[in-house]
């Protein structure tokens, strides 16, 4: 599994509008080639951050299948407007787990 960590910053003042783009994204994630689950939160020190969490099967999942998709288009056009800046994307994997 690869975890796919995108810090996003939203236009001040848009941040409800953002938060219900991305709640009407979420069937496009679940559509997704590979996507195993989808989360968006908010920072509380700076309101206007956020990062959204996608776990994928692969890294080609999200680099591949999914930017290269109608889902993508979909996503941004519901979300786009509102980003103060292009999105921060990084992916993990686990190396460590406890619990």
């Amino acid at each position: 599994m690869v975890l796919e960590i995108a810090q996003v910053t939203v236009k001040p003042g848009m941040e409800a509008e953002f938060e219900a783009g991305v709640a009407k994204a979420a069937p496009v994630f679940k559509r997704a080639k590979g996507c195993t689950a989808m989360e968006l939160q908010r920072s509380i020190e700076k309101p206007s951050r956020y990062r959204l969490f996608v776990t994928w099967e692969t890294l080609e999942n999200h680099t591949v299948d999914f930017r290269g998709s109608e889902n993508f288009a979909e996503w941004r056009g519901l979300v786009g407007q509102y980003f103060a800046a292009p999105p921060e994307v990084e992916h993990t994997e686990t190396v460590v787990t406890s619990g």
